[in-house]
């Protein structure tokens, strides 16, 4: 039996992050059709994954749907697979990856990124500092995509901040900024983004067809990795 595919997202209290993510989900249906695939949430939002879980027949492998590691993936996600699947495939959380830089940079693009504009990849933060670091690594990729320098900045917690990295671009004035958006959805994060005084920001990642292929990549990478004793642990990134 091909395992299905549960996708757990961290979970948002904006309609329009749900629509997104559930966008997001169909358009990972449609890539291989035929295979299941089951939206869930680790808070917040609902089906919860741990409802999700022991419904769905036969193997099943999860993909977080988070950016970078962190609390979520290190800590939540595991209990949850413990308690209600632990037969369960843990697949790596999404980023740092090229599918991603191109997903980033397309969504620029059609925000109206100019060739003078100074570049922020906006993240949402985390207190982990391999998070952060995940996050400053996709922010290197997308520099050598648009071959001009890209500073990582966070809307919460992590440094520099959204706020403290507006501040460096605009003294001396110069160029125009813009926020390539690293959320994948509508929300709390993407609103702070929004608001924080660029000339641009791009779209959230959302239900981008190479957000899908990363999914499934991810995917894959979880069957065909060797199981050892410490399963579930989610599998870090290459």
């Amino acid at each position: 039996m091909t395992p299905a595919l549960v996708l757990a997202a961290h979970g948002t209290r904006s309609a329009d992050g749900e629509q997104t993510l559930s966008a997001l989900a169909e358009t990972v249906r449609r890539a291989r059709p035929g295979q299941r695939v089951e939206l869930s949430y680790l808070e917040i939002s609902s089906p919860a994954l741990a409802e999700v879980l022991p419904v769905v027949r036969g193997p099943v492998v999860v993909v977080p749907l988070l950016l970078a590691g962190g609390y979520h993936v290190h800590i939540d996600l595991p209990e949850v697979i413990a308690e209600h699947r632990p037969d369960a495939v843990v697949a790596g959380w999404l980023g740092p990856h090229r599918l991603l830089t191109s997903a980033l940079a397309r969504k620029l693009a059609r925000a109206g990124l100019r060739a003078t504009d100074a570049v922020l990849l906006g993240a949402a933060g985390s207190s982990d500092p391999s998070a952060l670091a995940d996050v400053r690594a996709a922010a290197h990729l997308l520099a050598v995509r648009l071959a001009r320098p890209v500073t990582a900045a966070f809307a919460s917690s992590g440094t520099p901040s959204l706020e403290e990295a507006m501040r460096r671009l605009g003294s001396p004035p110069a160029a125009r900024v813009a926020v390539a958006s690293y959320v994948l959805a509508p929300g709390f994060f993407h609103d702070r983004l929004a608001s924080a005084g660029a000339d641009l920001v791009s779209d959230p990642l959302g239900a981008d067809p190479d957000v899908a292929a990363l999914i499934w990549h991810r995917y894959d990478e979880a069957l065909h990795r060797p199981r050892t004793s410490a399963e579930p642990q989610p599998l870090s990134r290459a």
